[in-house]
């Protein structure tokens, strides 16, 4: 059995945060929560939908319920692009937790993303909005613990190379059976 401080998956939209915390979760063994999905499972209602009628604001107070309604061990936390935005956020992810920031190129985010139709954030230009909202939040994603870029990298090795950074950094320890 793993044992470990929680796992928490942040960058941009299109960076593979959901696709590659599933399959680290799958390769430790652990549960795996999506901070979007709890969000939704609150509200009863698409994301896009609480965009649409309550504003991001209201989004973000949301997110962080959901951020703080979630285990704090032995688990993969993916989150939304967005949740590292308040410090609040990203001082409770330190504390509970490893901070993994999947990094993605705009270029690359642009092309996994310029036909879909569900980001509430994306509604224009969506080249300039990716981006201008990926250098205004780079800092704030820079605060993780450890990067991974995974602009040229596919799923199974974006999983390999996280897996690698926590069991090289002893975030990860074998739990004894007795």
């Amino acid at each position: 059995m793993i044992k470990l401080k929680n796992i928490y998956i942040t960058g941009f939209m299109g960076a593979g945060k959901t696709t590659v915390g599933k399959e680290v979760g799958m390769k430790l063994g652990i549960p795996v929560y999506d901070s979007d999905d709890v969000v939704v499972d609150m509200e009863q209602r698409a994301i896009e939908d609480i965009f649409k009628t309550e504003g991001e604001a209201y989004f973000r107070e949301m997110e962080s319920k959901a951020l703080r309604s979630l285990p704090t061990k032995n688990a993969v936390v993916t989150t939304g692009g967005g949740i590292i935005l308040k410090e609040s956020n990203r001082q409770y992810m330190r504390e509970n937790g490893t901070v993994l920031y999947l990094h993605c190129s705009a270029e690359i985010v642009f092309e996994r993303l310029k036909d879909d139709k569900t980001r509430p954030l994306l509604s224009g230009d969506k080249k300039k909005e990716i981006t201008t909202r990926l250098a205004e939040r780079l800092p704030l994603y820079e605060e993780a613990d450890y990067t991974i870029d995974t602009s040229s990298m596919t799923i199974d090795e974006t999983v390999e190379k996280v897996v690698q950074v926590l069991t090289k950094n002893n975030l990860i320890e074998q739990a004894s059976n007795g």
